[in-house]
């Protein structure tokens, strides 16, 4: 059996030991939580509850991208940094396979906090490697990808980072109920706000962004915020269940690059104030939107699928040592990763263009937080073949033409729909 390209820890016995518990665990589909499973949860937290849960539910999740990072091409998996993030998941492997049937004691409680800790500092730079990784290929392939390839790798790191997205959940909320200071985050339970107030995020997301664009440009567009709601008992400003951290990394990679837009496409204008950034936050029965709108010139939409494909990046590509100091600068993640942010609760963002003018981006959320269900990628046998090499064939006439470049990309988000459904 192929598992991964580094060294186990142990001799091949426990190479041979380790794939078994794979293959068992890759067997089982993972469990989603929604976020009113979450809440209920987290006010009548029970530690010994949640640690009997997390110790089956964190090695099938583990398992089932493990398996998949193992069907990657040779020209991906075998280069050092996907090699250093197969590692780290084979030893997040081994670390939680340790308390498989171990009892929920008092030290085991506390240990596991430990490791659950340890566990995620380990997988802080996943992202980053991994798109140093894709960097590493391209250029031992000369800088040239082929189009099935660069399918099959949108496809897995979609995957891979809607994992890692909903791990790293599921370690944060027990780590901050049954840590050291389980009540030192005031009225939040875990990291979801039971009254996240959007307006707040959006000022906290749109005053950091503003900060770098008034670095790097020495101006930014001001903000203006409309709220309103379907329901005329709901009062203002609009609230709702959410994880605060995700909904800001989306509104915040969304503001910077609305405010690079606006900035640039104004730039030779005699006028030197810039028009605003409009926010409108809008609660329905089904949807909360939070849409911003600029005047940054819009986006041509031969461009627009590009925007959320990981090997796309209008930035320069930033050098191996800014792997720290500016993250995903120029990697072009900020956008595919805030969407699968956005998806993980069954939420989404679409951007809306008009070239010449400006664009609307929207995020939708999941306005009952019953139907807002964690989105996860579950390993089985037909995931072999979106991994494999094929040959597209044209079925439209002009070839070149945006149509059919269009009918061909629409093969990545078909299986992701994939995903949805088996979900």
């Amino acid at each position: 059996m192929r598992l991964f390209p580094v060294r186990l820890s142990a001799a091949s016995s426990s190479m041979a030991s380790l794939a078994k518990m794979l293959d068992f665990y890759s067997g089982f589909n993972p469990s989603p939580l929604s976020i009113k499973q979450f809440m209920d949860f987290g006010q009548n937290a029970c530690e010994k509850k949640s640690y009997i849960f997390l110790r089956k539910e964190l090695p099938v999740r583990l398992a089932n991208i493990m398996k998949e990072i193992a069907l990657l091409p040779d020209n991906l998996l075998h280069t050092r940094s996907v090699s250093e993030v197969s590692s780290w998941y084979v030893k997040s492997f081994e670390d939680v396979l340790e308390y498989e049937k171990a009892d929920p004691t008092h030290d085991n409680l506390q240990k596991f906090v430990q490791d659950l800790d340890l566990i995620r500092n380990r997988h802080n730079d996943v992202v980053q490697t991994m798109a140093q990784g894709v960097i590493e290929m391209k250029e031992n392939e000369g800088g040239q990808v082929d189009a099935p390839t660069e399918s099959s790798i949108q496809y897995f790191l979609d995957r891979l980072y809607m994992s890692r997205i909903s791990i790293r959940m599921l370690i944060n909320q027990h780590t901050l109920l049954f840590g050291g200071n389980p009540h030192a985050g005031g009225r939040h339970i875990g990291c979801l706000d039971p009254a996240c107030d959007l307006s707040d995020v959006v000022r906290d997301a749109y005053e950091n962004a503003r900060f770098l664009c008034d670095q790097y440009y020495l101006n930014s567009p001001a903000l203006e915020i409309q709220q309103h709601s379907s329901e005329s008992a709901d009062s203002l400003p609009i609230r709702t269940v959410y994880v605060p951290s995700h909904l800001y990394y989306m509104l915040f990679e969304l503001f910077k690059n609305s405010m690079r837009a606006v900035v640039e496409h104004h730039s030779h204008d005699n006028n030197d104030t810039l028009p605003p950034l409009k926010v409108a936050i809008c609660k329905g029965k089904e949807d909360i939107c939070v849409k911003i709108s600029d005047q940054g010139g819009g986006i041509p939409r031969s461009q627009t699928d590009q925007l959320f494909k990981y090997m796309y990046s209008t930035a320069p590509q930033p050098s191996k040592s800014d792997l720290h100091t500016v993250p995903l600068a120029g990697y072009g993640y900020g956008l595919p990763i805030s969407r699968l942010y956005a998806r993980y609760f069954h939420g989404d963002i679409v951007l809306l263009s008009c070239e010449g003018f400006g664009t609307d981006a929207i995020i939708y959320l999941k306005a009952l937080s019953d139907e807002a269900n964690e989105l996860l990628p579950i390993f089985n046998k037909t995931s072999s073949k979106f991994y494999r090499a094929t040959v597209p064939t044209g079925d439209w006439s002009n070839q070149s033409s945006d149509m059919n470049a269009r009918q061909l990309s629409a093969s990545t988000p078909k299986r992701y729909n994939d995903l949805v459904q088996d979900a």
